[in-house]
């Protein structure tokens, strides 16, 4: 299980990421329901873990603009595993996508410091 905290009314989680010849790194992320992809990362932390280029990615935003951005190849601790996942390079604050999170439950309490956990559904 993946336990986090409401944040500046944002769900807010800890994750530890790692890149290739053994690079880790821990990170906070705010799970974004609205975004279908796995996981957003600025230019330095991906420089950082050395991750792996893999194409160039293109995704509509809210205010219906077009933006293309760098993807990349990395893996992250998740709910007892590793996974590996695509990085989509975005200079903001890392976001956890709804591709990451298929196939498991997010709960939130939603109220000040209120407990946001993210777990495995069953099959």
């Amino acid at each position: 299980m993946i336990v986090g905290m409401v944040r500046r009314r944002e769900p807010v989680v800890r994750l530890a990421l790692r890149g290739f010849r053994g690079r880790q790194q821990e990170i906070e992320a705010v799970v974004d329901t609205g975004y279908t992809g796995w996981l957003t990362l600025p230019p330095a932390t991906i420089a950082e873990l050395n991750l792996r280029w893999q194409s160039v990615g293109r995704g509509t935003l809210a205010d219906g603009s077009v933006s293309y951005f760098d993807v990349y190849q990395g893996k992250v601790a998740w709910v007892g595993r590793v996974r590996s996942v695509f990085v989509d390079e975005l200079d903001a604050i890392p976001l956890v996508g709804m591709s990451l999170l298929r196939g498991y439950e997010l709960k939130m309490q939603v109220r000040f410091r209120g407990k946001v956990t993210i777990e495995r559904l069953p099959r």
